[in-house]
């Protein structure tokens, strides 16, 4: 019998090409390998031009608040107050206002970072003249006793929003031209209190306390990452603290409003200064884990005041249950982690604006989103703020677009410096 077919049968691990290697010798092997190597392509990974898992976080929320604005909106035709607006009438407006701001941030993304480090005093200027206007008869267009907006046509345009947007590209600026004056109050603190001070005047006139709040967080944010004096910067939070304290105390309706967040289930509350947050909390009770399905939300139907608006979470949380809710700060999560890692690459690239304002960027949307659920979820008192890229009203829309165009530029151009390339 043939020893080979018995020990090493052809079809057992391959091993008759072992018989064949050592018959032909280690020179075979070195040939053969020789040729391998010879025969292999030489490639590069290659580098995408843009993080994709951030846009497709950003198209997700987007996505997903066009269709709970649309649920939560579809039946206020059904009450006096839309009497004469048709059930698609907040869809229509909310495509529009995506549409516009998609367009707007292509091109964005377009101008290099160095143009905002250069215009941002300028931007910052004209948005305080416009928060001035918005307080001029005439001009500026009033809802629910606020003056807030200015009318375009196509949207009413809020200029607090795009101060918002103003605040992290001057903040980021002027952080790095004063980086060695950080440590002195006078050159380095009061000029920007003096800035945030002046802007808070003008929101608290209109009144918009929740864009005064994100506003002074941007700014000391953004200060605080740039390096400031951490005895200034803890004098500056001591000094916040007081002064929203002040305001709620000498305020009978924000001092209401605080006494219904501490007990919004007590009779007078419940009817008045808490009936949003009790019926946003039983929206959330109703939803369970899995929620009541879309379109499933009985809260929406005239029984939750702003429901496509600040309180849309209360919607999701009722439709989608926890799991819905679970996603949706999955996805701001990712976006905000995103954005300060782009900061952080931007800054080891000797990139200071654009590193502190991809990090505003995330301090914008992170504490925005985060003070919107709170709201929701009863952890805060109640505040008109948006919950960002979800709820109607195109000029957050259309800023929170802005503001993603610009960080996915800063990506963009970081990762043309790791490829050896140049602005």
């Amino acid at each position: 019998m043939n020893l080979r077919k018995k020990f090493f049968p052809e079809n057992r691990l391959g091993l008759g090409r072992f018989w064949n290697f050592s018959r032909g010798g280690i020179d075979h092997f070195r040939s053969g390998l020789r040729d391998a190597v010879t025969g292999v392509e030489q490639t590069r990974s290659k580098m995408m031009d843009y993080d994709q898992l951030l846009v497709w976080a950003v198209l997700s929320l987007m996505l997903i608040g066009l269709v709970m604005v649309y649920s939560a909106s579809i039946t206020l035709a059904d009450g006096p107050k839309y009497a004469n607006y048709s059930s698609n009438f907040f869809l229509i407006r909310h495509v529009i206002s995506l549409a516009i701001a998609i367009g707007v941030a292509i091109w964005v993304f377009k101008i290099p970072t160095t143009v905002w480090d250069r215009y941002s005093p300028i931007i910052f200027g004209f948005t305080v003249l416009l928060l001035i206007a918005v307080l001029i008869p005439g001009i500026g267009k009033g809802v629910n006793g606020a003056k807030r907006w200015i009318p375009l046509g196509l949207m009413n345009f809020q200029p607090s929003e795009l101060m918002k947007f103003a605040a992290v590209i001057f903040a980021a600026s002027y952080t790095v031209q004063r980086q060695e004056h950080l440590h002195s109050f006078v050159k380095g603190m009061l000029p920007m209190g003096i800035a945030v001070a002046l802007v808070g005047g003008l929101l608290m006139a209109e009144p918009d306390m929740g864009a005064f709040v994100v506003v002074a967080l941007i700014a000391f944010g953004v200060l605080f990452l740039g390096g400031i004096n951490a005895k200034l910067f803890g004098g500056l939070v001591l000094v916040g603290l007081l002064s929203g304290a002040i305001m709620i105390a000498l305020s009978p309706f924000r001092r209401g409003r605080m006494l219904a967040f501490m007990d919004p289930w007590q009779v007078d509350n419940a009817a008045n200064k808490g009936y949003q947050l009790t019926h946003s909390l039983m929206a959330f009770g109703r939803g369970e884990w899995f929620g009541l399905g879309l379109g499933g939300s009985v809260e929406k139907l005239h029984y939750l005041p702003e429901a496509h608006t600040d309180f849309i979470m209360a919607v999701i949380g009722e439709e989608l249950g926890f799991v819905g809710v679970v996603v949706m700060i999955f996805l701001f999560y990712w976006i905000v982690r995103r954005a300060f890692l782009i900061g952080r690459t931007a800054l080891q690239l000797d990139r200071s604006f654009a590193g502190l304002a991809a990090k505003g960027v995330a301090i914008w949307i992170g504490w925005q989103a985060f003070i919107n659920m709170g709201v929701n979820l009863g952890l805060l008192p109640t505040k008109g703020l948006t919950l960002p890229l979800v709820s109607y009203g195109g000029s957050g829309i259309l800023m929170n677009a802005v503001a993603m165009a610009m960080l996915l530029r800063i990506d963009y151009e970081n990762r043309i410096l790791m490829r050896g390339g140049k602005l």
